[in-house]
C-alpha cells in the first residue's frame, strides 16, 4: 500500500501536539516529529476524500509550508526500529519493542511493535492512560473490560498483564487490528485479549467492568453514550487523546450520561478523564 507523507512545520513540541490532535480526526494512521517537522502517515487512496478539510485545518491553525509526498510501500518495522525508544512509565511499566533489552526491574513491560499503529507510550495520552492502569489504588483482577480506538493493543496488553480477565479490542482500522493481534500474541495474552475490527456499533449487547476510549474530542463525545451503555453498574471509563481545555466539555458529557468523574489528569497540555457508573439502590 502507498501512503502520503504530510510534512508539516511547527514551532516546537507543543504545537506539533496540537496539530497532530487536530489531524487525528482525519485518517491518518501514524506521526513522527523532529526537527521542527511533524510527519503524518494516511494511505494515498483514502486523502482524496479529507484533503480540504486537512488543508483547511492547517489554515485555521496558521501553519504554511506544509507538503504531500506520496512514499512506495516501505519497511516500517525498520522505519520504527531507527526511531522507538523505551517509555518508562512511572517505575511501574515499560513499553518497548523487542528489539530493546528486557527491564526485569520493573513490574510490568507491554513488548509493542507499532507499525503504523497508534500507540507506544510516547505520546501523552498513552502515557496518561497508562499511569492510571497500573495505578496500585487500581485492581482490574478478573474484570472485564473494552479498549475502544485499541491502535497497537498496548492499554488492552496493559490491563490483561495487570490481571484483567478479558479485554475486547476494538478498532476501525485494519492496519492496527492486524498489528494489534501481533502485539497480543508477543505478550502471551491471546487467551484474554480479542481484537475486533469495527466501531462503536459492535459494542451492543455487550457488558463491561471498565472501559478505555483513547481516541479524540468528536468520537468520544459522539460514541459516549454507547460506552456507558456497555458499563456495569460501578463500572470505570478512561478517556483520553484530548487536549486540557477539553476537559469541561468531557466531563460535562459524562455527567449528563449519569458518571462522576472521579479524576482528570494532565501532562504536557493532555488529559485523561476518569469516569464511574454509579450503583443503583437496591
Amino acid at each position: 500500500m502507498d501512503y502520503i507523507e504530510l510534512s508539516v512545520p511547527v514551532a516546537d513540541a507543543a504545537q506539533a501536539e496540537i496539530v497532530t490532535a487536530f489531524l487525528a480526526d482525519f485518517p491518518f494512521e501514524s506521526f513522527t516529529e523532529e526537527r521542527g517537522v511533524l510527519k503524518a502517515y494516511i494511505p494515498k487512496d483514502r486523502l482524496a476524500d479529507c484533503k480540504a478539510g486537512v488543508d483547511e485545518c492547517l489554515r485555521e491553525q496558521g501553519i504554511a509550508g506544509a507538503t504531500y509526498v506520496c512514499i512506495e510501500t516501505v519497511n516500517w518495522n525498520a522505519l520504527w526500529e531507527s526511531r522507538f525508544e523505551p517509555v518508562e512509565v512511572e517505575g511501574r511499566c515499560m513499553i518497548r519493542a523487542p528489539f530493546h533489552e528486557a527491564r526485569p526491574d520493573l513490574p510490568l513491560e507491554a513488548v509493542i511493535m507499532p507499525k503504523m499503529s497508534f500507540g507506544t507510550g510516547h505520546h501523552a495520552t498513552t502515557w496518561l492512560m497508562t499511569a492510571e492502569l497500573t495505578d496500585p489504588a487500581r485492581d482490574w483482577t478478573g474484570k472485564r473490560g473494552l479498549d475502544m480506538g485499541s491502535g497497537t493493543g498496548v492499554l488492552a496488553i496493559v490491563a490483561a498483564l495487570r490481571g484483567a480477565a478479558h479485554v475486547d479490542a476494538v478498532d476501525i482500522d485494519e492496519w492496527a487490528d492486524e498489528n494489534c493481534r501481533e502485539n497480543v500474541a508477543v505478550n502471551g495474552v491471546a487467551d484474554r485479549v480479542t481484537p475486533l475490527l469495527g466501531d462503536a456499533s459492535l459494542l451492543a449487547g455487550r457488558r463491561y467492568d471498565f472501559v478505555l476510549a483513547n481516541i479524540n474530542r468528536n468520537i468520544l463525545l459522539a460514541d459516549m453514550p454507547a460506552y456507558v451503555g456497555t458499563l456495569s453498574e460501578g463500572g470505570e471509563l478512561l478517556m483520553s487523546g484530548i487536549l486540557e481545555g477539553d476537559v469541561p466539555a468531557i466531563s460535562e458529557r459524562a455527567v449528563s450520561l449519569g458518571l462522576s468523574v472521579t479524576a482528570t489528569r494532565l501532562k504536557d497540555g493532555w488529559a485523561v478523564v476518569c469516569c464511574r457508573k454509579a450503583v443503583l439502590p437496591q
